[in-house]
Formats: C-alpha cells, structure tokens, sequence
C-alpha cells in the first residue's frame, strides 16, 4: 500500500547515534517513548491539528508543555465542526492542503490508507500499542504491523438510568443482563387505558428517532455471536447462520420487539419524542448511550436523578461484550513534516499527558494504565472499564452503512419486510458497497 513508504520507516543511523547517551542518562519514559522521533528536532516545523468536539482550551495547556519540551514544533489547533468535518478534510486534502495531525475515527481506516503517513516504527511499536491500550485499538488502527493513529480515548455504550423512576418501582438495581432489563422494561412501561405509552421502560426499537440505535443493534449481533463481515473482509456475514443459529436475525428481532405493539415488552414507537429528550424529561426510565451525551443530558435537565451502569450482556455468556466509538490521531499523507507530526502525537499520548487530556476533556480512557485510576469515577468509571472488552468492526463507509441499517430496522417496525428479509437486503446493500472499494 502506498501510506507504507519509505518515509514512514525509522532510519537506524540516528537510532544509534542517540540511544546510547539517553540510556546512561536514564529517562522517566518507557523505551518506546524515546526512539528517534522524540529527539531534539534538528528543523523548525509548524503543524495544524484539526480536532472536533474539543475545544481549544482542552489542548492548550498540552500544546504549551510540549512547545516548552520542543521549541522547534510549533502546534495550532483548530476545533471543526463534526458535521461537515469530513467534507472539509477531504476537500483540504484534495487541493494538497489541509492538517497536518488530523481525528481520523476508528471506522474510517479503509478510506484513509492512501491519505496518512503510519507512524515510524522505532518511535511507536505494535507492541507498545497492544501492552499500553485497550485490544480494540490494535484492532482498529494497526494494520500489518504498522501503526496508522492513536487514541487519547475510548467510548463504550452503557446503561443510562433514571434513578427515581427505579426508587418508585421499587427496583433497586439496574439490570446486568437482558433478561432482567426485558423483566425491568415491562415493570417501568406505563400506558394508558388506550395502550398510548405513557412512560417508556426504555429506548429502543426503532431506528431514526434513538440516539444510535444502529450502533446498538450491532451490539446486539456480536454479543449473540453475528459475525458483521465475512474473515476475508469482502462481504457482509451478519445475515448468516451459525449452525442452526442465526445470531443476526434473532438480535434483530430482539430489538424491534420493544417496537412490536403485540409484545408485552413494548415500549417504544416512532411517534415518541427523540430518545436524548425523552429521557433527559424523565419520560423515559432506561437509555443506551455513550459517554459524550453526559455533559448534553445534565445541560437538558441539571436536577436529573440519573445513574450509569455497564452494558447488559447476555446471561449465558462467559465473557463481556461491549461495543466501542472513539477517535485516533493521525498524520496527513500533505504533511511536509511527519516525523514532528508524529512525534507530537506519541508525546501527547504517553500516560500523564494522556491523564492531563482526559482530566480536561473528561472523557473515558483508551490506554489500559489509566484504568484503574478512572475505575472510581461516578460518571467516567463505567465507560473506561468497559473499554477492556470493547470490540468493532469493518465498516468500509460508516454513514451509508448507517443508513442501511436505520432502513433495516424501520422496515420491520412498519412491517414492511420480515426480519429475514430485512436482514438479507441490509446485508447486500453493505456487500456492494464493499465491493465497490
């Protein structure tokens, strides 16, 4: 592939020519964090970093510390606005200009390999990255050995609840598995003599009204054991059976029954307000969610009893399955100064720099050596434990497969399709677009 050119691999006469000194000197730093790219620059470089969701005072403090380390690197960040983030990157890149460290998302990889310089591999190694980040980061962003962006932070959905609503159930704990949240659902449900939902036990069932109600269907299909794409990586394989099993179709049917008006678990119809209002209005008991919406719900409702707890999974399973979203940094393929590029990014993702990120952000953690300090946190603990059995998958255009999926799911809500049929032409439409790669 063309991102893995020469320029990306480190060169071994400057290897020598410095390790030697640093090691009699000693260093607070791992090995890793002091190969060649974390050397005194020998050329004065200014680089861009465009960054969303961030403001700019999260890095600043961060940017001032490094500029103090290494006065020749000169760092400007710029927040953009996620909407148009995309089209605006790949515009920039396309006219040669752009970022030099741009937020590449966890799903964007396959469309980016010809846009980014991966990381020299004497300054971040695959096994720095598999020894100090949780396993879905390797998955994610290494990619024959090479290391193609790095976390500062991964999120995790997780169970939102309304605590009074519970405390006037008599519910005292959230569910931990499906089975109970299915119990906890009708228990909460509240309708009217006409069968109108009046309180929703929780959000879901349809698509395009909940909050990434796509992201939580796929949840739902690895957890039940749905492979999303084929081992080869060339087509779609959620719509398989495994034996006489057929994990997609029965987790798809899970969700929609929430959605069903003949089940005893509905709860949810697409005529209900957005699932973020609902409950942040209290009309709804029970939310999946990820971290980002805290500081949204808390500005909707600033008095809202609510709590955080991990993921339901399956009773019969052996081990946790969560379902990961977050972001890595990487260098544009337009950047004239990679190596200082990447030299910022793996300074910036070292452990106390990374704490200092995560204290100003207040976001969930990707580096595995930052857990254990995050684990007590009331409104971050859950997500970065959570982020140790945080699985992805290949999704070679995220948005279209998005909207294949939000389609899926309506179409069964209003009973268009069976849940086979709607599987089966989801499962195509997301075949062809990989195809087309």
């Amino acid at each position: 592939m063309e991102w893995f050119s020469k320029k990306t691999k480190p060169k071994t006469a400057s290897l020598y020519s410095f390790i030697i000194p640093i090691i009699l000197t000693g260093s607070l730093f791992g090995l890793a964090a002091i190969l060649p790219g974390c050397k005194e620059p020998t050329k004065k470089a200014e680089l861009e970093f465009w960054g969303v969701f961030d403001d700019s005072d999260v890095y600043q403090p961060l940017i001032e510390a490094f500029n103090k380390e290494f006065p020749k690197i000169k760092i400007k960040y710029y927040k953009k606005t996620y909407q148009t983030y995309e089209d605006d990157l790949l515009e920039a890149m396309a006219s040669g200009r752009g970022p030099d460290i741009f937020m590449l998302h966890h799903t964007w990889l396959s469309r980016y390999e010809d846009k980014i310089w991966a990381a020299p591999p004497a300054l971040v190694s695959q096994k720095e990255i598999q020894d100090n980040f949780v396993d879905v980061v390797a998955d994610d962003f290494v990619k024959d050995g090479y290391i193609t962006a790095i976390p500062l932070s991964v999120d995790t959905l997780a169970l939102y609840y309304n605590k009074d609503i519970f405390n006037t159930s008599g519910i005292p704990q959230p569910p931990t598995t499906w089975d109970e949240f299915l119990n906890d659902v009708e228990e909460l449900t509240i309708k009217d003599e006409r069968g109108n939902i009046v309180r929703a036990g929780a959000a879901l069932g349809t698509a395009r009204n909940i909050n990434r109600s796509t992201d939580i269907l796929a949840l739902l299909m690895l957890q039940s054991g749905a492979r999303m794409v084929n081992q080869q990586k060339t087509k779609a394989a959620f719509n398989q059976k495994t034996g006489d099993f057929n994990p997609g179709q029965r987790a798809l049917e899970f969700y929609t029954d929430f959605a069903n008006p003949g089940k005893s678990i509905y709860t949810w119809n697409t005529r209900m307000d957005y699932s973020i209002d609902s409950f942040s209005q209290g009309k709804t008991a029970m939310m999946l969610n990820y971290s980002y919406q805290l500081p949204v719900i808390r500005a909707k409702s600033p008095y809202l009893n609510f709590g955080i707890a991990p993921m339901p999974q399956i009773k019969e399973s052996t081990k946790a399955l969560n379902y990961a979203n977050y972001w890595g940094l990487t260098v544009s393929r337009n950047c004239q100064n990679s190596e200082e590029a990447w030299q910022f990014i793996a300074w910036l993702t070292e452990k106390e720099k990374a704490k200092k990120y995560l204290e100003l952000a207040e976001k969930p953690t990707a580096r595995r050596d930052l857990i254990l300090w995050q684990k007590n946190d009331p409104d971050l603990g859950v997500f970065a434990e959570q982020a140790l059995t945080a699985y992805s998958w290949e999704q070679v255009d995220n948005s279209a497969i998005e909207q294949y999926l939000a389609d899926m799911i309506e179409s069964v809500v209003l009973g268009q399709a069976t849940i086979k049929e709607a599987l089966d032409r989801a499962a195509n439409e997301v075949t062809l677009l990989m195809q087309k790669q």
